[in-house]
């Protein structure tokens, strides 16, 4: 999908608005890589977040703040373009970690 707009986008309940960490082109040791070794990043910056999801009754609030660097399920999530970046739209339950300091 691809948005052309200079607004932000706001999720929807129960979503995260997150920016994907660009991938490797090199390896530590300097070895380049091809485009068909590239995998998708599991690591990216919060952008936005939705409002509070209900679940079974339970309010489930949102787990992290804009600017959280995260850890999410490699097959979460639905890729979108907004200006021509790529961005991920992915669920509460999708995320697996806060990257501290």
């Amino acid at each position: 999908m691809t948005v052309q707009t200079k607004k932000m986008l706001k999720p929807l309940a129960g979503y995260i608005l997150i920016e994907p960490a660009p991938k490797e082109t090199k390896t530590a040791s300097g070895i380049v890589l091809p485009e068909s070794a590239d995998e998708k990043p599991q690591e990216g910056k919060v952008l936005a977040c939705g409002a509070d999801s209900v679940e079974e009754g339970k309010t489930v609030k949102c787990p992290v703040k804009t600017g959280d660097k995260v850890v999410y399920k490699k097959w979460g999530g639905n890729e979108i373009k907004v200006d021509g970046k790529e961005l991920l739209l992915i669920k509460f339950e999708d995320l697996m970690a806060v990257v501290t300091k």
